[in-house]
């Protein structure tokens, strides 16, 4: 096993936001400024960091008919160490991150991880692959969370750009956020060569044979 590949998979190849697609909530929710997305990212990297260190340690012990509930339990545990740690040593941005910190436990990124490759696969393995995930998970709502808040508040992480950049705030809008986002999916699509799904005709439907099939016995 390539333990580069692992670590490395997350941030372009799948990454997890801009690929798979998982974890749209606090990603257009909280990107309004770069800061929460850094800090959401590396809160939920801490977690999937420490949650498949634990479920891979757990693997040949937690029974397959309790996997799930184990699952959140063990997630749960790492969100509210992080939430404590947040709320003591940065409470402005736990306030800023509200209820979407919490909401860390159900994120589809980590379960999704935990069930595909924590459970089945070794302590170090389990630990790159979720440091490259939520890397590249953190990379994504930084990404974003700048380019909204230089193009809607003309600041980034706080700090007034110098120049003349008039601040739109449709990017700080719901709407913006969406149209960030497509774009930056496009980009990254882009670069990583990804083509979209091709579309299926008559010749590339797998029921073409059965479709054939029965327009001749109709005809006859």
């Amino acid at each position: 096993m390539s333990y580069s590949r692992e670590f490395f998979k997350g941030i372009i190849k799948e990454n997890p936001t801009l690929v798979g697609l998982l974890g749209m909530c606090p990603t257009l929710a909280v990107t309004t400024q770069a800061a929460n997305g850094l800090g959401m990212g590396l809160a939920t990297t801490f977690v999937l960091i420490g949650s498949n260190l634990v479920i891979s340690l757990l693997r040949n012990v937690i029974p397959k008919s309790v996997k799930l509930p184990c699952y959140i339990v063990i997630i749960a545990g790492f969100v509210t160490l992080i939430e404590f740690l947040m709320h003591g040593f940065v409470p402005d941005l736990y306030s800023a991150l509200g209820t979407f910190l919490s909401l860390i436990t159900v994120n589809c990124i980590i379960l999704g991880r935990a069930e595909m490759f924590a459970c089945k696969n070794k302590v170090l393995p389990s630990i790159l692959d979720g440091a490259g995930m939520g890397l590249g998970f953190t990379l994504s709502l930084t990404t974003m969370g700048s380019i909204r808040e230089i193009l809607g508040a003309g600041t980034w992480f706080g700090i007034d750009l110098p120049g003349s950049i008039q601040p739109m705030t449709f990017f700080i809008m719901p709407a913006g956020g969406f149209f960030v986002l497509g774009c930056v999916i496009a980009l990254v699509n882009k670069i990583a060569h990804k083509k979209p799904p091709a579309t299926l005709g008559c010749a590339g439907c797998p029921n073409a044979a059965s479709c054939a099939a029965a327009k001749e016995g109709c005809e006859s």
